[in-house]
């Protein structure tokens, strides 16, 4: 069996500032908090267990066998995630099977409604 790779974070620990506390956790890929990259797909699905807040958050850069590594992903204090990109903060409280996207991976992000996501 593979050991993890060690990932190096773009933002250290003493540099998250407390923007959307309370949300709970949820999934990113390490487009966002390795390469730094903002977020360009969020989703909000049925949470998994009580700490789960549902979201994630994707680059939108990602290919599907980059998806399917989970070591391409984390699990993250909804927080550590609006401090990589406050642009999600106003969208966190925005119901279970809302989708937002970067028009072109770029631009504001908009709500999505061709998009369902799983349970």
């Amino acid at each position: 069996m593979a050991k993890p790779r060690k990932k190096t974070y773009r933002l250290q620990p003493n540099q998250i500032q407390p923007l959307a506390t309370m949300h709970g956790a949820c999934i990113a890929s390490d487009m966002i908090t390795c390469e730094g990259r903002k977020v360009g797909f969020m989703y909000r699905q049925k949470p998994d267990n009580g700490i789960d807040s549902g979201w994630r958050f994707m680059s939108g850069d990602e290919s599907q066998d980059y998806m399917d590594d989970p070591d391409n992903h984390g699990l993250y204090d909804v927080n550590t995630i609006a401090n990589y990109d406050p642009d999600i903060i106003p969208f966190l409280n925005a119901p279970i099977g809302t989708a937002y996207e970067r028009q072109d991976g770029n631009g504001p992000l908009v709500e999505v409604h061709d998009f369902t996501p799983e349970d």
